[in-house]
């Protein structure tokens, strides 16, 4: 029996991809082709239907690496097949089945209006007339990664050569026989589903027996005329219904398109338009479909550069076939972009799909992140969304997520329903193995009874096929399988919350076990992240200071569109440091665009507000007071304030050529330009236990994911880089600092330890002229604190972690990332580590020779990954990090802020008030500005930063007659209180609270 078993399946494995799928088509005819080659970048259609074509012909190569081609197709439909079913079939030279990843193609009519995209298993366009005219956009993009994770120059196209890739395989006019292409679905899908039954369950056997019956009724001379006999045989076992009991799964048609990655910004704004006309067109054919997509950020190029395809969009938004969801610009990062920067991804991104559609997104998106900040169910709440999906970590390396539908809480206990789909991909066929492995692997069983599966092909782009929608009819009612309905997202969060409204608990943040490396790779791109990121921040700030005293014309338009920018750049493979070289080096041209017009209009905003005068007006963007060396004086500014120069001198800090001493922390050098001590002056306690700011080099190749990774074995091994080259004095007075000079292998660093008259903060201003390969460059402090955990800044708040790996959730955790702190501390006495623009860390302990154990705060300064970029990060790096002894929280807070907002000097008379202080440390103010509406209302966004309770007083420079808390869209929910003393808040611990003030 099992051997006859065989024989059958045998059978029809090949009868499947030998004869049937073969027969799909009952005739062919060649079409004739013309091709205009695009000189340079890409051009809209106009200027195709106006180019001069030359002819081209089956078999010709075509397209050098990221170039463009454009095809005319011409013919005629024979008499014979008016009125059946017609197709153009076109083959630009696919070199595999994946779509998206390399050549591919958009086919307008000869109009000019687009139809549909063309890709590896969708290559088809419907004909309805009796003649042929197509106009197909076809892009040479190379597949980048056809080679693995090997280097390769194809990822710049400035590198990438000028060879033709690709060999156009065919272009003909044929005729679909439906017979024997449902034949070929019905025919797969029963087979993939008996191949994953038990060979004991009689259903497979049922099937297989079906299967071969159908086989018999095969006349291979004449498929055409034997398909629907065929199909006879398969009726019953396609009928029969699935047990009440079998698992739902609901489906959404998806489109997984990465912003950029292994492809520019540019060709994304076209694998949009491809996947979104492919999808409208199949919208019209199955009235079943429906399709979710994300990130606002590509409606909005659709919107721009392809008109008649956002009408398609608007229209299947309106008839209930496409769901915008996720609420986001882009699907971002989830860890690295600031707490103002993830409140804007959801601000503009909801706005978007409000103000285009009257849609209001409900969940956040977010499939394929690298970890999820536990910030994020606060600010999801507040943006209005109430469900929240991914899909990421399912990568584990490690430990296994314990639950697929659960309550995920956040820092400040905000709880959000959450769901990651256990078919374990966001790119499903629909396939018999996929469907049985999201009823195997989901983790609910007899709490829950539904999951999701988004189907289609992504990443980059392509999105469902009508093969795909074929294989979901037959699946929603078939017995040995899971049920599949078609239908919203927000539909299958409604029926799973339904069923199970006490859902366990997940608490903190969603560490993803894998893909660590993207807190460091590219760090220029991380750099120029974190400093858009406080651009932005002072010029609201100043902006808004400066149109509330009349002066100055608050710039919406600006700031909408500089925001927009660097939310794009925060997509989850740009800012993370994962894509192609070109991407990389236009992110940096774009950083330094934004910081320009941007300190354009903080200067503008600041000469108004110092006005007429010759005194040197220090205006300070931190949310906290501070004494700052300006000028060499020591100035006092308070918090989102501004105070005249003073005129008192500081006490010089004493320096020699291995020592720094102000009075309040004393750092003494050994001969090698370490920090061989630094001591707390005011605690008489020596900091370090071990020579500190110790840069150590270690060999840094990962098993695969080169950009993205970083595995354990990398710390097997390191070099301790303590040759030095000089070491000199370079300031004196109320700023001591010291240069240290080193070399090794190809690289060059230069340091500048500074200590500032009344300041406990020690600055590491660091350039790294950096040309390794395959390394990672840390930087190490061990201190002498027994800390069990850390701590480390994130959105709005922070995260304690454990220093130590008692578990392996705990040894995953081998990489870290923060914001511009952490913090170790035992009782009585911390230590923090400061940075202006990395993210990666690694906190541990290690025992010394006594039995004593040493905490080491290392950073993560530069790596050297070759694939995708096989250039990344080589060339100058500038950094600063810092240590501060005798820290507490709040000082981390404050000095973090500090560190990273620059006091400002500008020539002038006056130093106006602050427009909004807070009496409370605990409360930070994170943002002030004007509304989005242009109504002159002031936003302030403000979080309660310690983790705890907090009582504070908001008070204002203007007169305010009304303050209501928002919701992040500036939309309000309450009223609040006003005093003549100002507005009482009142935080639970990190809680963000959005005030909107009326004057």
């Amino acid at each position: 029996m099992h051997d006859d078993r065989r024989q059958v399946e045998d059978r029809l494995a090949r009868m499947l991809t030998t004869r049937i799928a073969p027969a799909k088509y009952a005739g062919s005819y060649p079409l004739e082709i013309e091709v205009w080659h695009v000189p340079d970048e890409p051009v809209p259609v106009a200027e195709a239907l106006a180019a001069d074509y030359e002819p081209f012909t089956v078999g010709q190569r075509w397209g050098a690496p990221w170039s463009t081609s454009w095809f005319r197709i011409r013919g005629a439909v024979p008499q014979e097949w008016h009125g059946k079913r017609v197709e153009a079939v076109i083959d630009l030279g696919f070199t595999g089945t994946q779509a998206g990843f390399q050549a591919e193609g958009l086919a307008h009519d000869l109009d000019g209006r687009p139809i549909k995209g063309i890709a590896p298993r969708n290559n088809h366009v419907p004909i309805t007339g009796d003649l042929v005219g197509l106009l197909i956009e076809a892009a040479a993009n190379p597949d980048v990664l056809a080679n693995g994770m090997q280097p390769t120059q194809m990822g710049d196209k400035q590198t990438a050569g000028k060879e033709p890739q690709y060999v156009f395989a065919a272009a003909d006019v044929k005729l679909l026989d439906e017979d024997v292409w449902q034949l070929q679905m019905d025919v797969e899908v029963l087979s993939q589903l008996m191949v994953e039954l038990s060979t004991s369950d009689p259903r497979r056997h049922e099937i297989l027996r079906a299967l071969e019956r159908a086989l018999d009724a095969i006349d291979v001379a004449d498929i055409s005329g034997t398909a629907a006999d065929a199909r006879a045989e398969l009726t019953e076992v396609l009928s029969r219904p699935a047990h009440a009991s079998a698992h739902k799964l609901s489906a959404v048609g998806h489109a997984h398109i990465d912003s950029a990655w292994l492809w520019p910004q540019r060709e994304t704004i076209r694998k949009t338009a491809r996947t979104f006309a492919t999808v409208t067109a199949l919208a019209q054919e199955y009235p079943e479909f429906v399709f979710a997509c994300s990130q606002a950020q590509q409606y909005a190029w659709i919107k721009e550069h392809q008109p008649v395809i956002f009408e398609r969009i608007a229209a299947a938004v309106k008839s209930g076939q496409w769901a915008p969801v996720g609420g986001m610009w882009v699907e971002s990062d989830a860890n690295l972009p600031g707490g103002e920067a993830l409140a804007r991804q959801l601000v503009h991104g909801k706005r978007f799909f409000l103000d285009e559609f009257g849609y209001e997104c409900e969940e956040v998106w977010l499939p394929d992140s690298f970890g999820y900040t536990a910030a994020f169910p606060q600010l999801a709440r507040l943006a209005g969304a109430k469900w929240f999906l991914t899909q990421k970590m399912s990568w584990n390396q490690t430990n296994k997520m314990p639950h697929h539908t659960f309550w995920w809480e956040g820092i400040d206990g905000t709880r959000v329903f959450t769901h990651l789909p256990p078919v374990d991909t966001y790119n499903s066929e629909f396939s018999g193995k996929e469907m049985a492995y999201a009823v195997s692997n989901y983790l609910e069983k007899g709490r829950g009874t539904t999951s999701l599966v988004p189907f289609g092909y992504g990443d980059g782009g392509g999105g469902p096929t009508r093969e795909m929608l074929e294989r979901a009819r037959r699946l929603k009612d078939l017995e040995g399988t899971a049920k599949v309905v078609i239908e919203k997202p927000g539909e299958f969060f409604e029926k799973a919350h339904a069923e199970y409204p006490d859902a366990p608990v997940w608490s903190g943040e969603m560490y993803l076990e894998l893909h660590r490396a993207t807190y460091t790779s590219q760090a220029r791109t991380k750099a120029g992240n974190r400093r858009s990121e406080h651009l932005l921040r002072e010029a609201e700030l100043w902006a808004a200071t400066a149109a509330i005293a009349g002066a100055y014309d608050y710039p919406y338009e600006a700031f909408d569109r500089l925001w927009k920018v660097v939310l794009l750049h925060q997509f989850h493979d740009i800012l993370p440091g994962s894509s192609i070289a070109w991407v990389h080096k236009e992110a940096e041209a774009k950083y330094a665009a934004v910081a320009a017009e941007l300190t354009a209009i903080t200067h503008a905003a600041l000469e108004s507000l110092a006005g007429s005068g010759d005194q040197a007006v220090v205006f300070n963007t931190s949310p906290r007071a501070r004494t700052e060396i300006v000028d060499g004086v020591l100035t006092s500014v308070p918090a989102s304030g501004a105070a005249v120069l003073s005129s008192a001198d500081a006490v010089p800090v004493t320096v020699s050529d291995r020592l720094l001493d102000n009075g309040l922390v004393r750092v003494e050098l050994d001969d090698n330009g370490l920090f061989s001590s630094v001591v707390d002056l005011a605690e008489g306690r020596e900091v370090l236990a071990g020579p500190g700011n110790l840069l150590q080099l270690h060999p840094d190749l990962p098993n695969y994911w080169d950009a993205w990774d970083i595995d354990a074995h990398y710390r097997r091994r390191h070099t301790e880089l303590t040759e030095v080259d000089s070491i000199s004095v370079v300031s004196t007075g109320a700023e001591g600092a010291i240069e240290v000079v080193r070399s090794f292998g190809s690289s060059r660093i230069t340091q500048v330890i500074s200590v500032r008259a009344g300041s406990r903060r020690i600055d590491v201003r660091t350039e790294i002229d950096w040309h390794e390969s395959e390394k990672i460059l840390k930087a190490a402090f061990p201190v002498d604190v027994h800390a069990d955990r850390s701590a480390a800044e994130i959105q709005f708040g922070h995260v304690h972690r454990p220093t130590h790996t008692n578990t392996s959730w705990d040894a995953a955790r081998f990489e870290i990332y923060a914001h511009r702190w952490v913090h170790v501390a035992e009782p009585g006495y911390g230590v923090a580590v400061l940075n202006d623009s990395t993210y990666g860390h690694d906190i541990g302990r290690s025992s010394n020779e006594d039995g004593t154990t040493t905490t080491t705060v290392r950073l993560s300064l530069v790596r050297a990954p070759r694939c995708p970029d096989p250039y990344a990060d080589q060339g100058k790096h500038v950094m600063t990090y810092s240590l501060l002894p005798g820290a507490s929280v709040s000082d981390a807070v404050a000095e973090g802020y500090a560190l990273n907002l620059p006091v400002r000097s500008v020539r002038g008379g006056r130093a106006p008030e602050p427009l909004i202080t807070v009496d409370s440390d605990a409360v930070t103010v994170e943002a002030v500005k004007l509304a989005d509406d242009q109504s002159g209302d002031v936003i302030v966004r403000l979080y309660e930063a310690l983790g705890g309770r907090a009582k504070a007083v908001v008070k204002t420079s203007f007169p305010v007659s009304a303050a209501k808390p928002t919701d992040l869209l500036e939309r309000p929910l309450a009223d609040a209180e006003v005093t003549p003393d100002g507005i009482p808040v009142s935080l639970r611990p990190f809680q963000v609270l959005t005030l909107r003030l009326s004057r």
